[in-house]
């Protein structure tokens, strides 16, 4: 039986829920603070994500609700896991919460995967005020 993990991650930003929506949907803003693609909140929409040193990482959107919720697939045909993107207004801002899922535990570059993540995805929230602010 294969056992999936999840990555479960918040922040808040002091911006309103349409400005925080430019940062996960707008290519060259998406840039500033995570990586390179041709993000859009369009379902059915195909885009690369540049990782770098992790490569193309293909996505597909799969769903959206504008400035509520962006989910799409990631690294489809190698983790084949999604990521989910929850903004619910807070004060005078927004908490982003992000949700990882469908790591296969099973599977060495899941494991790895799942542990590199949980670890980086935090600082990588952190980016997207200072890019917001920019």
């Amino acid at each position: 039986m294969t056992e999936k993990a999840a990555i479960h991650c918040d922040e808040f930003l002091p911006y309103p829920p349409a400005r925080v929506w430019e940062a996960l949907t707008d290519p060259e803003l998406h840039a500033r603070w995570w990586a390179a693609g041709d993000v859009k909140a369009v379902v059915g929409h195909r885009f690369t994500l540049d990782m770098g040193p992790w490569g193309q990482q293909p996505c597909e959107v799969v769903e959206v609700e504008v400035e509520r919720l962006l989910r799409y697939s990631f690294a489809a045909g190698s983790l084949d896991t999604t990521v989910t993107w929850r903004l619910v207004p807070e004060g005078h801002g927004t908490r982003l919460l992000l949700e990882h899922t469908g790591f296969d535990l099973d599977n060495p570059m899941g494991r790895q995967a799942h542990q590199g993540m949980g670890q980086g995805w935090p600082s990588v929230l952190r980016r997207i005020a200072p890019a917001l602010a920019e």
